[in-house]
């Protein structure tokens, strides 16, 4: 069951090492060699008064020889050395077997992994005979499930004489050793670089610092761009953001100025395209009495005329004013002719009086006419180029008789009332 209230314990030395370890692993072999002159591991087991080597490089291991713990055996290194270019670069560990090692498995709060060696050093009398100036010793944590808040630790030790013996007889044939381990526990020299090690500090090997320092400069420069390239666009897009922003406050206030002006002169072009649709939508007074006359016969006669939004009302006597209805239809420039009154008879003239009112309408355009002599196209007259009359305007009109001598009307007869 997943426990959410644990507590997560980073160690950043493990981080680095993993890490490092990590990146290695794409590093060609011949760029590792240039940072360091180490190659591969020489494993040197006691075994019955005698060293047994054996060489271990990528898991691959290949046994060497077995030495005498005295001057032969030195000249027998000495000679294996120089003999193999591999050996002289390798490191070298003492791998320690059951009878020159003590080990035990321990069950710690989780709290003693922090300071793990000062831990079981301060309780070594509790889990062995010996005292802690007796032994050397090592702890090695177990990766293993646990109870929670506990570890599990094995607790490897050998006594200060063995190990003190055999360290003196490998420095007298010439081998410095990079580290002491057991074999029942033995260090992963290929994947973890966070080896235990029972040999003391004052005794261990002392690594050259160059290459450790070309290496950690390496690392820290490829940690470095690799921070900046995911760094460097985000910062660059950001200043030319900031940039467009300036720009923008700048023509901003302009730019306000200009949608208002917009606004005014959008406003305008449509009153002004109302007003010339208004005008457009019916032809001029002087064009409707034009077509007016064109349609009138002799034989009807009008004596009063009011043109008012787009409607004209007439008044009149004629022969056949059902007759003029008809004619008025016909006309492109009127619709919806209809009586407003009754139709009556004048017993002097007999003449039939009428009040009609009818629609001013628009006539489509015509099309231009082409001269046939002079082969030149020449425009329809625009019917609408008279000037504009005001509306709601009383239209005298001059009596129109026949032939006949028919009496003329005086007075208001003669004209209309004018608004």
């Amino acid at each position: 069951m997943l426990n959410l209230n644990s507590t997560i314990n980073f160690d950043l030395q493990k981080f680095w090492r993993w890490w490092r370890r990590e990146l290695s692993v794409w590093v060609p072999d011949k760029l590792k060699q240039l940072v360091s002159d180490k190659q591969g591991f020489i494993i040197v087991r006691p075994q019955n008064g005698q060293l047994v080597l054996s060489y271990e490089y990528k898991q691959q291991a290949e046994a060497l020889a077995v030495l005498d713990r005295n001057q032969d055996g030195a000249a027998q290194y000495e000679a294996l050395l120089a003999k193999d270019e591999r050996l002289s670069k390798a490191h070298v560990v003492i791998r320690l077997n059951d009878r020159d090692v003590i080990h035990k498995d321990l069950v710690l709060p989780a709290a003693a992994e922090e300071n793990l060696q000062q831990v079981v050093a301060y309780e070594l009398d509790r889990y062995t005979p010996f005292k802690a100036e007796q032994i050397y010793f090592a702890a090695k944590l177990l990766n293993e499930d646990n109870e929670p808040g506990q570890i599990r630790v094995m607790l490897i030790l050998t006594t200060r004489e063995i190990l003190d013996a055999l360290y003196a007889d490998i420095k007298m044939m010439g081998i410095q050793p990079l580290l002491f381990d057991y074999e029942g526990a033995a260090n992963d020299l290929d994947l973890d670089d966070d080896y235990y090690n029972l040999l003391p500090e004052w005794l261990r090997e002392k690594n050259a610092r160059t290459p450790q320092l070309i290496v950690g400069g390496l690392l820290a420069l490829a940690l470095t761009l690799a921070m900046t390239a995911m760094a460097l666009p985000v910062w660059l897009e950001s200043q030319a953001v900031e940039t467009l922003q300036n720009k923008i406050d700048e023509v901003e206030p302009e730019a306000k100025k200009i949608k208002v002006m917009q606004l005014e002169i959008d406003t305008l072009t449509e009153h002004t395209k109302q007003l010339l649709d208004q005008k457009t939508a019916r032809p001029a007074l002087v064009v409707l009495l034009n077509a007016l006359s064109a349609l009138i016969k002799d034989d009807t006669s009008l004596t009063y005329a009011q043109y008012s939004d787009g409607h004209l009302q007439m008044q009149g006597e004629s022969a056949s004013a059902s007759g003029l209805i008809s004619l008025l239809e016909a006309s492109d420039y009127f619709a919806n002719a209809r009586f407003v009154s009754p139709v009556t008879q004048d017993k002097i003239t007999g003449l039939e009086r009428f009040q009609i009112t009818v629609d001013a309408t628009k006539p489509p355009p015509m099309e231009p006419k082409a001269e046939l002599d002079s082969g030149n196209p020449q425009e329809a007259p625009n019917v609408e180029a008279a000037p504009l009359v005001s509306e709601d305007t009383d239209v005298p009109i001059e009596n129109r008789t026949d032939n006949t001598d028919a009496p003329k009307k005086s007075g208001g007869s003669d004209g209309a009332d004018g608004k």
